[in-house]
């Protein structure tokens, strides 16, 4: 009989009875994990640092005697070393696992170890689950039914803590609820060095608190809310709006920068109530920033465009779309392909583009471009190109660079060369093409989701779909496609925007053209080199490489680096 071989790499380890093959260096929680083995925690989070405070995660655990010199281990009948049991349990969370370990998670000591931890830290919460914001999501609620007693023998009065405390311009602490896993004091000092949250007092009278000088205001404060495993901080934007279990959720991207950020979208009824981040290893980890979590918050605006209109004297008047599109198609019609500009936007999707791309080709324009937005960035997250799809606008309209064309455009339209001018998702009145160089067009046609001084100067307007109310795919700032998907509909009688440009080129060349999305995608994915061989379904949730743009995402490679080191598990 010999003991089982095991690579360099990997070591054998008994779970609840079973053994399983991990890496050296895995922590016992993770291995449980590998072996759907659960361990209820609360400080843990992988990619934060673990310290152990919390002791939800105590598990059983053993090793194999160390045998008398000359003497050969004693193994069980698969041929592993039997297991000497330790009388006190352990945390699993900071703990690595060894050859030959065993760790027992439902044994009688790691229950009652369970048990003993969530009557202390029930001890002194408040049964308040019916308000609490959490309800749904807090694991507080759900380990205190799988794991707790189901009685209390604490007679005594409840220590009392502050409640709806303003620790931010965006988020609510109610230290009542508060567990103390530290993971928000973690997150602020380790993922975005803004060291202002910790704890003060001692024992039952223990309470998170930020900085008396300095609040939580950074723009990811708001992650703090999500891996706040209980109800004591709060979004002061989602507070008692909605119930999470009456919400449904949608997988998308975020729009607000080049990052491309994965998201879930949650919305009820055609309204959307917050989003927040969806884990991506190559794009945002865990992670997003305050100002795409609002973004939602433009699809609501009071100046939408939910009707097409055109300009009749010196306003506009509703039409319908069959009106609008024939309108659009016979001003455009009147010039030549010299004579006319298309200005896209970089908020597009990829098939949008395409579309935009095959118009210009009907109506026979040689200049076609996209606005370039460049805003502030940070070396976390956000990028400073403001728009999601820029990649995907330089790889389907073919340009050197975003913006490269618009000089060129501004000095046709004030020579008169340039008298047609078709704008689609920018307000290019904040870009640097104002209302006196404007009105030297004949005829203008723009779509955008918001009134603006554009659609005051345009004959056509055509209402188009925000970006949490169409499908599509993007290619973001480090060259990964990925999809974006529809959440909600388009108010009024807006229409997603592939459709309204289907609509103009069919109209234009009298060809029947494909009527789904995927179709669509296919396409283009033949005429497009980045795109060859790819389909819609093919992207999936993280979403496929196709641009090597040498670009590195800075919280990523700290991440990375801090796994190197074996500070988290990432």
């Amino acid at each position: 009989m010999s003991v089982s071989q095991n690579n360099n790499d990997q070591v054998n380890v008994q779970v609840d009875g079973h053994w399983i093959k991990v890496n050296k260096g895995t922590r016992m929680i993770e291995a449980c994990k590998k072996a759907e083995a659960e361990v209820p925690h609360y400080c843990y989070h992988p990619k934060l640092t673990s310290p152990g405070n919390c002791r939800m995660c105590l598990v059983e655990m053993g090793m194999p005697p160390r045998p008398n010199p000359g003497q050969d281990p004693e193994l069980d009948n698969e041929g592993h070393a039997k297991i000497n049991w330790m009388p006190r349990p352990v945390i699993a969370c900071a703990n690595t696992v060894a050859e030959g370990m065993g760790i027992k998670t439902q044994s009688t000591l790691a229950q009652e170890c369970r048990e003993g931890v969530m009557e202390f830290l029930l001890i002194n919460h408040p049964l308040d689950c019916p308000i609490c914001d959490q309800a749904g999501e807090c694991t507080l609620q759900e380990y205190s039914v799988e794991h707790g007693k189901g009685e209390s023998r604490f007679l005594e009065q409840k220590v009392k803590k502050p409640k709806n405390v303003k620790i931010g311009p965006r988020i609510r602490l109610d230290d009542e609820r508060c567990v103390l896993c530290s993971r928000c004091v973690r997150f602020t000092k380790e993922i975005v060095d803004d060291d202002v949250l910790g704890f003060v007092d001692r024992g039952s009278h223990n309470v998170l608190t930020v900085h008396p000088d300095k609040p939580l205001a950074n723009n990811y404060s708001l992650n703090t809310v999500d891996i706040c495993p209980v109800g004591a901080l709060t979004s002061n934007d989602f507070r008692f709006q909605m119930r999470v279990w009456f919400m449904r959720e949608t997988n998308s991207i975020c729009t607000g920068c080049a990052r491309g950020c994965n998201i879930t979208i949650s919305s009820r009824e055609n309204k959307i109530y917050r989003q927040t981040p969806r884990e991506n290893n190559e794009v945002n980890s865990s992670w997003m920033c305050d100002s795409g979590r609002m973004q939602y918050h433009l699809l609501e605006s009071s100046g939408r465009l939910t009707e097409p209109m055109v300009k009749k004297g010196k306003s506009h008047e509703v039409v319908d779309w069959p009106e609008a599109l024939n309108l659009a198609i016979r001003g455009l019609s009147k010039f030549s392909g010299d004579q006319i500009a298309i200005i896209g936007s970089a908020r597009m999707t990829n098939e949008e583009l395409y579309l935009l791309k095959t118009l210009s080709e009907t109506l026979n324009v040689d200049i076609v471009d996209v606005i370039k937005v460049e805003g502030e960035g940070d070396e976390y997250l956000s990028h400073k190109d403001k728009r999601p799809n820029s990649n995907g606008a330089k790889a389907i309209l073919n340009l050197r660079s975003p913006g490269s064309k618009l000089n060129t455009i501004k000095k046709r339209i004030k020579e008169g060369t340039i008298k047609a001018l078709l704008v689609y998702g920018e307000n290019i009145v904040r870009f640097g093409f104002d209302e006196n160089l404007l009105k030297g067009i004949k005829f203008m046609v723009s779509s955008h989701i918001q009134a603006n001084p554009l659609a005051k100067l345009s004959n056509v307007i055509l209402p188009g779909a925000g970006y949490a109310e169409k499908r599509g795919s993007m290619i973001n700032a480090t060259g990964r496609l990925q999809l974006l998907n529809k959440a909600i509909e388009p108010p009024g009688q807006s229409r997603d925007d592939w459709e309204i440009l289907q609509d103009l080129n069919r109209s234009l060349d009298g060809k029947e053209h494909v009527n789904e999305l995927a179709d669509v995608f296919s396409e283009m994915a033949d005429r497009v080199k980045v795109l060859k061989a790819k389909t819609l379904s093919s992207i999936g949730k993280l979403g496929i490489q196709v641009v090597e743009t040498g670009e590195k995402v800075p919280l990523l490679e700290r991440e990375a680096q801090r796994v190197k080191q074996g500070l988290i598990v990432g």
